[in-house]
């Protein structure tokens, strides 16, 4: 089982997940973080760290988040980790709660 971040991070991309996690697999793109399922030890620690609430158990997505899982694995092919805190976009907080923001991903 993985951790699996939705759409809920895009334009958000707060970086607490990232301090906490013991196996460095999350991936930084243009404005969203990704988990790598291959890395992912299912530590649970990511997740209440999350303050756009963007992370979840693959077990608990719903059946229009599970196309996360597929996207997480391949972003996280692509896009390079990360492992240290850092600022959060000016406008997350203008973002944090906004739902089906897809569309605003940037590859």
């Amino acid at each position: 089982m993985t951790f699996v971040v939705t759409d809920d991070c895009i334009k958000c991309k707060y970086t607490d997940c990232v301090e906490v996690c013991p196996v460095d697999c999350f991936h930084e793109g243009p404005n969203m973080l990704v988990i790598d399922p291959d890395e992912c030890i299912d530590c649970t620690l990511c997740e209440p760290e999350c303050p756009a609430e963007a992370i979840k158990s693959e077990d608990d997505l719903t059946d229009d988040e599970q196309q996360y899982l597929a996207l997480n694995a391949e972003l996280a092919k692509d896009w390079p980790v990360i492992n240290e805190m850092k600022e959060p976009p000016p406008d997350a907080d203008e973002w944090k709660g906004i739902a089906d923001k897809l569309q605003y991903l940037e590859r």
